[in-house]
């Protein structure tokens, strides 16, 4: 009797130590099987239309939906609407990057990505099981509590209708668009900042972030204000001169995002355009602060993933990010790829580590994740560790904290946890998995 109580008192202490991750996304599924034991829900609200907590967000249970203002985050009106072909894609996908899709599916496949309706009806299908899946990765065989908050997309018309109504001469043109960039982008971190706030208000230890903006998504939209502006299309020089400011603006307007939660560690997906970020740069990863940390993608513990963007920079460490196991709404399940769901292995890790000693600041959940990496020499021009996260090396050290030094931990946890060994994957079609699109941070 005396056991069963020792491991129900050991239980319910694991419970309140359990860390809190906000999944700033698309949404999650909070009735779904993998998440309602990992349900993140806020003690001091019940769902009666009143602000119980005072916090100024009537019924935010589960989290908060910043796009439509209320606390519904998810919009199970879609689930049962798409086709069967949307996860028979990724299915396929899967099965050409092992070599043991058939000729048939191949083909299928070929044909399918020509369909202009196919792919419209995939842009919704992976915006809206997007959030669910990498809330699935980060609460994974642990404590974690998933926190859902709905990421509002910027709508971008009314500033191009203002820059077209705007007269500017040639000279004033450059000044103009790096002013209507900076405005944006200063409206679009408010948004998130807000969103930080939220996050802090209710205590989140790490946040996850698989959304932004890269540099050929941000050419979209500065190549179209370039138009409305001179009144022609720009150069290659012109249009990345255009992107880069844009990005810039991003980043320097991000460091308000997040400041406003010091206490939390944001993870951040790199990218997926298999560009260097230290070269051409993607928001928010490229927000450098202690309480931030940048994941790049790998295939389990064996190469970098082709699509993930890179930079020993700006970049800070690599996870498996690619055919990913993992819920989506209506419990179902499916592998998907992407830097969006590395950062959530990270994510999940920072989390663990912050349960092991709650005491350790984001600073220093950042240091032991990068501390305790795996080289790779594959890694060694990809990321500023040269390495992988090893999550049972992290959380050992960060058990250690609780009677030394993060330094002397990590030192210790190195000699303690041996790195895994490394099977090899025959690629039969290393480029043929297309990465989930991050969740966008303008439509």
């Amino acid at each position: 009797m005396k056991w069963i109580s020792l491991c129900v008192l050991a239980a319910m202490v694991a419970q309140a130590n359990a860390a809190t991750i906000a999944v700033i996304d698309s949404g999650l599924d909070y009735k779904h099987e993998m998440i309602v034991p990992n349900l993140w829900t806020n003690a001091g609200e019940v769902e009666d239309r009143r602000d119980n907590d005072g916090n100024g967000y009537q019924d935010d249970v589960h989290g908060w939906n910043f796009a439509e203002q209320n606390g519904n985050i998810i919009d199970y009106s879609y689930l049962g609407t798409f086709s069967p072909d949307c996860s028979k894609y990724f299915d396929i996908q899967g099965k050409m990057f092992l070599g043991q899709a058939t000729e048939s599916e191949i083909a299928w496949l070929k044909e399918k990505v020509k369909d202009p309706n196919f792919i419209k009806e995939m842009g919704k299908f992976g915006n809206f099981v997007h959030g669910t899946h990498v809330a699935g990765i980060s609460i994974r065989n642990t404590q974690n509590k998933a926190m859902g908050i709905k990421l509002i997309p910027t709508e971008v018309k009314p500033f191009l209708d203002g820059l077209a109504r705007t007269k500017a001469y040639q000279a004033d043109r450059w000044s103009l668009l790096e002013k209507a960039f900076d405005a944006l982008a200063a409206e679009q971190m408010k948004m998130l900042t807000d969103i930080a706030r939220f996050a802090a208000y209710h205590k989140a230890d790490v946040a996850n972030g698989s959304f932004g903006t890269g540099f050929n998504q941000a050419k979209m939209i500065t190549d179209n204000a370039y138009r409305i502006i001179f009144f022609k299309k720009p150069s290659e020089e012109d249009s990345n001169r255009a992107a880069a400011m844009f990005i810039a603006a991003m980043v320097k307007h991000g460091q308000n995002f997040v400041a406003a939660a010091p206490n939390t560690l944001f993870v951040f997906a790199a990218g997926n355009d298999g560009m260097s970020n230290d070269q051409f740069g993607t928001s928010p990863a490229n927000i450098k602060a202690d309480n931030v940390i940048t994941v790049g993608a790998t295939y389990k513990n064996e190469f970098f993933a082709p699509f993930s963007n890179y930079g020993t920079k700006m970049v800070d460490i690599a996870a498996p990010g690619m055919l990913i196991h993992s819920a989506i709404p209506g419990n179902e399940y499916l592998k998907v790829s992407g830097t969006s769901q590395a950062s959530p292995y990270v994510a999940n890790v920072a989390a663990q580590i912050k349960e092991a000693n709650p005491r350790l600041k984001p600073v220093e959940i950042k240091k032991i994740l990068m501390g305790t990496v795996d080289p790779k020499g594959f890694l060694a021009d990809k990321v500023a560790t040269g390495g992988i996260v090893n999550s049972e090396r992290a959380v050992v050290a960060a058990q250690m904290t609780n009677s030394m030094s993060v330094s002397e931990a990590i030192s210790r946890a190195k000699s303690a946890v041996k790195a895994p060994v490394a099977l090899r994957t025959e690629r039969v079609f290393p480029f043929s998995v297309v990465p989930m699109p991050l969740t966008p941070m303008f439509k």
